[in-house]
């Protein structure tokens, strides 16, 4: 992630845990179903960017086994250091400012990173430059501006709290610098920084358990930026949470651009 000081959704809080159980449940098995895709397996050399959480590090280790290597960085590891056993490699690392952990590796990955990055494209050309000829680049961020709304179908007085403290929340994001749109450029991004191959696919989940557990984590991470801003009271999100713990509300998450390419 960028540096906590300017990040919105601070990993240092305890919601931070709940976003990273949600995104695992809403995302891993579009991430898995692209790294299984590349042949990942024994021996490989990867470096995973912003591992906040634990799923994707722990999945890679045991895809590449004894014999690879898994290099997880995050400007805050806290969350990530119940992971840490060979073949993982756990480190403090900014990717928009420092030289990359290492070269050769067979893959990079960063999700739901880069968004959050002030200087992406010195990012982007980290990544790239940390990959061995033909190794493989999975960047995956979302684009909340495709799919603004935290429900599509707004049938009542529910769904348009929701939209409301939904739209609040993705103008306090980009106040703090991320990137909204940032989710559709990714093709072309990765075009620009020399890879080859490039394709990508978009994963948009419309409801499910993890995505209300996901908009309580967030709305509740945020409060009292949202109150102090003007944008709701303390009784709009009590109510809020209220309606999302009742369930019933069909709520989604913006969707997420999975783009890959390979180094020539």
């Amino acid at each position: 992630m960028m540096r906590t000081d300017g990040y919105l959704l601070d990993n240092r809080q305890t919601e931070a845990g709940q976003r990273f159980d949600a995104f695992a449940a809403l995302f891993d098995p579009t991430t898995f179903r692209h790294l299984e895709r590349f042949g990942i397996g024994s021996g490989w050399r990867c470096w995973e960017v912003g591992a906040g959480g634990t799923s994707v590090v722990s999945w890679l280790a045991k895809k590449v086994g004894p014999t690879g290597r898994v290099v997880a960085t995050d400007v805050d590891t806290s969350w990530a250091t119940s992971a840490v056993r060979p073949p993982i490699e756990l480190r403090v690392h900014d990717v928009g400012v420092d030289d990359p952990p290492g070269v050769g590796f067979d893959l990079v990955h960063a999700r739901l990173v880069l968004a959050h990055v002030p200087d992406k494209e010195r990012a982007l050309r980290s990544m790239t430059r940390a990959l061995r000829p033909g190794g493989r680049l999975l960047v995956e961020d979302a684009d909340p501006t495709l799919q603004p709304l935290a429900c599509p179908d707004e049938r009542g007085p529910e769904q348009q709290l929701a939209n409301r403290l939904h739209h609040a929340i993705r103008g306090l994001l980009a106040e703090h610098g991320a990137d909204l749109a940032y989710g559709r450029r990714l093709p072309r991004l990765l075009r620009e920084a020399g890879l080859r191959q490039v394709e990508a696919d978009a994963y948009f989940p419309i409801t499910s358990p993890a995505c209300g557990a996901l908009e309580s984590a967030t709305v509740r991470q945020i409060r009292a930026r949202l109150v102090a801003a003007g944008l709701a009271t303390d009784q709009d999100i009590d109510r809020h949470l209220a309606n999302v713990a009742a369930g019933g509300m069909d709520l989604a998450t913006a969707p997420l651009i999975s783009a890959w390419g390979r180094r020539a």
